[in-house]
């Protein structure tokens, strides 16, 4: 976990050396929490959170512009956490999803770990490399607080921008922590002859009540325009 560690340590120093208005990187908050005491985890249920939603790993976010303005679409239909304490099975589709919680994804952090000799196909030796990646993603349950539930491919978050703010948006999301306040899930696929990498995906969550979207600009930090519950669509001037 060294190499993590050092990973997690150089964001950390990063983050420090950015402006005020940056929020906090993901991976440094999930590992300060995870180091929490039980007794301590409790006491930081409730504290707020700033996080950067990573656009690049976001397939339902688009900007079309239209002449002098710009319409935002961050659609959340297939944002949905298939984990086991997320999954209801007895859930009416027609009154609710099948997974209570829905995410945005934060940051990823890949590290390589080594690599070994192995022999998956007889007779042709090869380097098989370890790389594992962490995962990050903010979890909430309430997103329909912000619209109403509907059968639209296209629901989520929304916004109407002058175009020229277009090529310099980023997405923030603040939202309050809750119990269990993170969560881990590891899945392994194991290298071959094809393949040959042994891949470890973590995936790691920062549960919590979602308060509001912004979106702000990238160059400086500034609030273009604010997202809150019983909204879904914020339109700047």
């Amino acid at each position: 976990m060294n190499i993590l560690r050092e990973a997690l340590a150089a964001a950390a120093v990063a983050a420090f050396f950015l402006p005020a208005q940056a929020a906090e990187p993901a991976a440094g908050r999930y590992e300060a929490l995870a180091r929490l005491t039980p007794a301590e985890r409790a006491a930081a249920s409730g504290q707020t959170l700033e996080v950067e939603v990573d656009l690049a790993a976001s397939p339902g976010f688009s900007i079309d512009i239209d002449g002098q303005r710009a319409a935002l679409r961050y659609r959340m239909a297939f944002n949905q956490i298939a984990e086991g304490w997320s999954w209801r099975p007895g859930a009416d589709p027609a009154r609710e999803d099948y997974y209570r919680f829905k995410f945005l994804p934060l940051q990823s952090v890949a590290v390589e770990r080594g690599e070994y000799v192995q022999e998956d196909k007889i007779g042709s030796p090869q380097r098989m490399k370890i790389l594992w990646r962490y995962d990050y993603f903010l979890a909430f349950e309430n997103l329909y607080d912000f619209y109403p539930r509907q059968a639209d491919d296209d629901a989520g978050f929304s916004a109407e921008l002058p175009a020229a703010l277009a090529g310099r948006v980023g997405l923030r999301a603040r939202a309050h922590l809750i119990e269990p306040l993170i969560s881990e899930s590891t899945t392994f696929w194991k290298a071959t002859y094809g393949q040959p990498v042994d891949f470890t995906l973590k995936k790691r969550y920062l549960i919590g009540v979602l308060d509001e979207v912004d979106i702000v600009d990238r160059l400086d930090g500034h609030l273009i325009c604010r997202i809150v519950p019983g909204s879904g669509h914020c339109a700047a001037p």
